[in-house]
């Protein structure tokens, strides 16, 4: 007689039902910001350096032009082009000239971009620019964003988008020129991602012109993405060999199709095309 074990005569128990795996938390401030596949993959870490007596003079310069910025009243125009020339970062602008009262709108690649388009901003150009609020909180950048008359976008509130827009087209409106990257995140160049429509809104309801801008840093320590911190970002810009910056701008052109389709158009035409 052969006998089973008791064992192998139960019913094999079902396997426990999987636990679903806990939604990650997305913080507030991302609900509504594009995703960019850039970070140090991309070399950001990489390219020709300077010494470290070429970092230190370069370091004692920038001191030296922020804290005359800040102690006296200076153009922020000149304060800006000041302090690319101590970063050692060359400047070079090609195209057409800003237009008065028309919405710029380029690709986002640094906090530089915020320094260098201010560069371009002399009295005549009355430009304002579009930024996080987290920027006004920065040094001496977020001075210099506060006197240029930043309007600052509160990534947490997605339902205050509306009322940041309507500030845009009152701008443009009294003859501002609007600047804002509708890209919504820095990226290193070859990962562009799509541009958000919500800013195009305000050039159709002012009537105001868009003007396409191009962004092209030589080096690759500008970069600015993913989880990099201002301090760490100003270190590879101070120690950069041969870094400069070209901006491209493109003709002035009618706000004259749906904002989708001026986002998508858009975002495929570089500067001097």
């Amino acid at each position: 007689m052969t006998t089973t074990p008791l064992a192998a005569s139960l019913p094999s128990a079902a396997p426990p039902a999987a636990r679903p795996a806990p939604s990650r938390r997305i913080p507030a401030d991302q609900l509504w910001r594009p995703v960019a596949e850039c970070g140090r993959q991309c070399g950001c870490d990489g390219g020709p350096r300077v010494g470290r007596a070429r970092r230190a003079l370069r370091t004692m310069a920038g001191l030296v032009m922020l804290t005359l910025g800040v102690l006296l009243p200076w153009r922020a125009d000149l304060l800006a082009r000041a302090l690319l020339r101590a970063l050692g970062i060359r400047l070079r602008v090609t195209g057409a000239d800003l237009a008065p009262g028309a919405l710029l709108v380029g690709n986002h690649v640094s906090w530089l971009d915020i320094v260098v388009m201010t560069a371009l901003s002399g009295p005549r150009a009355r430009l304002r620019m579009v930024a996080k609020t987290e920027v006004a909180g920065w040094p001496v950048i977020g001075r210099i964003g506060r006197r240029q008359r930043t309007i600052f976008v509160d990534r947490a509130r997605p339902r205050a988008l509306p009322g940041t827009v309507a500030q845009v087209a009152a701008a443009l409106r009294e003859g501002y020129t609007v600047q804002v990257f509708p890209e919504g995140t820095t990226t290193c160049g070859p990962h562009p991602v799509p541009w958000r429509a919500a800013f195009l809104q305000a050039a159709i309801d002012a009537g105001a012109p868009v003007q396409s801008i191009t962004l092209r840093y030589t080096h690759p320590a500008a970069g600015f993405v993913g989880d990099d911190t201002l301090v760490e970002s100003l270190r590879r810009v101070l120690a950069a060999r041969g870094l400069s910056v070209a901006v491209l701008l493109g003709a002035p052109r009618p706000a004259d199709a749906p904002r989708r389709d001026l986002a998508a158009r858009l975002s495929h035409t570089d500067a001097v095309a």
